[in-house]
């Protein structure tokens, strides 16, 4: 394999002691060696690939049998597969980097720096550069999967997407299903449309700068019908350019409404929008989707700011604006919130006794993420054009995860409390948020089974796949895929 010169050094990363866990592996036959044992001893596995969930205490205060892959942090180009494998420890921000430094590519992915790759891809990855490139998972050529048979026995399993690949189930369930089949140790990727053995042009190449606009409105300014007006347009806009082939399709827009205490508690609403600089009369159509943002608003009650900013040197977390490591709820949404969602977001987040960690996010979906069928990828999500993200930043009180569970069941109270697919423009929740809510009928008053909300008709698929390739239920907890 070929490596960039400026490649960045793996770095090791300390996770806290664990009940029966693994010293940190660095190859794939540790990582088989690792997981026979914890069949032996039948054991359930909790793999650690690196990202936020290193150093968290062993889920569900169990005898879990701890993988750790942090060391596996390789990022390089395959000749052999013609594609860049990246080991399961990479975080996202030293992927990002070495990707764009060594060959000028990257992969359309979002999230804080401090991320796993496996987290990502295996959740569908949806990102900044998704209305321009599609999915992280569109990209997933192959993904090498330690798994157990029905003896406890582990092997190492290679599986693309190539049609007349046996294990092509094993990819396709990676492709947001999550990690609920077998202790991933590499991905491959390469774009669908990539031809030749150029590494230039095996993913998408970014844009060289960004036109970065914020929109800011003021608290003080915030008043219930402004509020009103700027959520229905950001919502309305989305709901017009949702297209692949729109002029647009190379904006990405966050508009984050946060609690009074919540970070950046002097805003009601900001709206953060980057646009490749590059594009042909690209200052002007930003300033049409900004005329559209704010229409029938007072110009007095915002502020707005523009620069011109390198695309590398965009913040990891900017994109959503929250406060990580928080409780999240997730909806897709296949149109704007209505007037009474709105209605229920303004009345929790401008209470004079709302917790002050919430924050609500509202993310461009839609274009070229959308032209796939929704069985093309375990990521059911194709025709959603704003994903939406509740949270309840960093340590929150009980106070704050109560009031982000009772603003979610209102925002989405005509359907049950929850965003049912193909009910009032809802298109269920994003699979790499897992709700337990979800499965529990005080806060899911909609009858509708927890399982169709992230996976919807491709459910039963991925349970034939838990059953084939994780017959003793070895990995995944809580919300995981149940066998067939």
């Amino acid at each position: 394999m070929t490596t960039a010169p400026s490649r960045p050094r793996p770095v090791t990363r300390p996770t806290a002691p664990a009940p029966s866990s693994s010293p940190a592996l660095v190859t794939t036959a540790q990582v088989v060696r690792a997981v026979t044992d914890a069949a032996r001893g039948r054991r359930r596995l909790e793999v650690r690939y690196g990202g936020h969930d290193a150093g968290r205490p062993v889920a569900d205060g169990g005898a879990a049998a701890v993988v750790d892959l942090g060391r596996m942090a390789a990022v390089a180009h395959d000749p052999h597969r013609q594609a860049f494998m990246v080991e399961a420890g990479a975080r996202l921000t030293d992927v990002r980097r070495t990707l764009y430094e060594g060959w000028g590519v990257t992969l359309p992915t979002a999230g804080p720096g401090r991320d796993g790759v496996v987290g990502q891809v295996t959740a569908g990855g949806p990102g900044p550069l998704s209305r321009s490139f599609g999915l992280t998972a569109d990209h997933l050529l192959a993904i090498e999967v330690v798994v157990v048979d029905v003896f406890g026995t582990a092997r190492a399993v290679v599986a693309s997407r190539e049609r007349n690949d046996p294990h092509r189930d094993l990819w396709w369930a990676h492709t947001g299903g999550g990690a609920n089949f077998g202790a991933v140790t590499r991905c491959w990727f390469r774009s669908p449309d990539a031809t030749g053995t150029d590494p230039t042009t095996q993913l998408p190449r970014p844009p060289g700068t960004l036109l970065s606009h914020t929109l800011t409105l003021p608290r003080a300014a915030g008043d219930r019908d402004t509020f009103h007006r700027l959520v229905r347009n950001h919502g309305r806009w989305h709901e017009h350019h949702a297209g692949a082939g729109s002029p647009y399709a190379a904006l990405d827009s966050s508009l984050v409404l946060s609690g009074g205490d919540a970070p950046g508690a002097g805003n009601a609403a900001v709206v953060r929008t980057r646009f490749d600089a590059g594009l042909p009369d690209a200052r002007g159509l930003l300033r049409r989707h900004v005329d559209e943002l704010t229409d029938g608003l007072d110009p007095g009650t915002l502020t707005d700011d523009l620069a011109v900013v390198p695309w590398q040197s965009v913040p990891d977390t900017d994109r959503d604006g929250g406060a990580h490591g928080g409780p999240t709820k997730s909806a897709c949404l296949r149109r704007g919130l209505d007037d009474a969602q709105i209605d229920a977001l303004h009345r929790h987040l401008s209470a004079s006794d709302a917790p002050g960690e919430l924050t609500v996010t509202l993310r461009s979906g839609g274009g070229r993420a959308n032209t796939l069928p929704t069985y093309a990828t375990a990521d059911a999500h194709r025709d959603s054009v704003l994903e939406a993200e509740f949270t309840a930043g960093g340590r929150p009180s009980p106070d704050a995860v109560d009031g982000l569970r009772r603003l979610y069941r209102d925002v989405f109270a005509a359907t049950g409390g929850v965003p049912v697919p193909g009910a009032d423009g809802s298109d269920g929740c994003l699979a790499g948020h897992p709700d337990p809510d979800l499965a529990d009928p005080r806060w899911n008053t909609s009858g509708v089974p927890w399982h169709r909300f992230p996976y919807k008709d491709n459910y039963r698929r991925l349970q034939r796949a838990k059953a084939h390739w994780d017959p003793r239920g070895m990995f995944g907890q809580g919300l995981g895929i149940r066998p067939a």
